[in-house]
């Protein structure tokens, strides 16, 4: 059988083109706010004396758990008490939807005849086997719930900080603005899904 052949024999998770464009911006935005969490954090080890510093383990990125607790230690409760309350409550929420996060990563999918407009996702952590099921609805919600955290947790002090930073930075255009402006290849695929 040749490589093209093979090509026509793929797996179809039956996902609608809703639910996995949702899933994608989930785990995009989830990986945006791993790695603002983890910058944050490494920047509170900065050393004038510019010697190599020794990171603790936690902050070897091989848990973001570990990477978290470092992020609220350091960062959290050492920032100014009107930005401490902001990312406070940010730490929460990254707790509260990491268990929904490691189920659409970690997760087995399928779907039931019976209730076609949900999915279900199950995994096993430990001994304990967890499903959890999601409507593409449920989806959008947790994607914008990840947006918003990762707005706040850039931007605490809200969207005069943003406004700040842009004004500093001078003239920004988008990617997308600047793939259509260029007629890259890309500009084509953004696609519209009606929230």
């Amino acid at each position: 059988m040749t490589q093209e052949n093979d090509l026509h024999h793929i797996y179809d998770l039956e996902l609608s083109d809703k639910e996995a464009f949702y899933i994608g911006k989930i785990v995009a935005q989830w990986g945006a706010l791993e790695h603002e969490v983890f910058m944050q954090t490494i920047e509170t080890f900065d050393d004038d004396s510019k010697r190599e510093i020794q990171l603790p383990k936690a902050m070897n990125n091989m848990s973001f758990t570990s990477v978290l607790e470092q992020w609220k230690e350091r960062v959290v409760n050492n920032c100014e008490e009107k930005q401490r309350t902001v990312l406070k409550e940010q730490y929460d929420k990254i707790r509260h939807y990491q268990d929904y996060r490691n189920t659409l990563v970690h997760g087995m999918w399928s779907w039931n005849p019976e209730e076609l407009n949900t999915i279900t996702t199950t995994r096993i952590r430990k001994k304990e086997i967890i499903s959890t099921k999601f409507k593409s609805d449920d989806l959008v919600e947790l994607y914008t719930q990840l947006a918003r955290i990762n707005f706040n947790i850039r931007y605490p002090d809200g969207a005069e900080e943003l406004y700040q930073e842009k004004m500093e930075q001078g003239s920004y255009i988008s990617r997308r603005a600047l793939s259509m402006f260029t007629n890259s290849d890309v500009a084509d695929d953004w696609l519209s899904f009606p929230q």
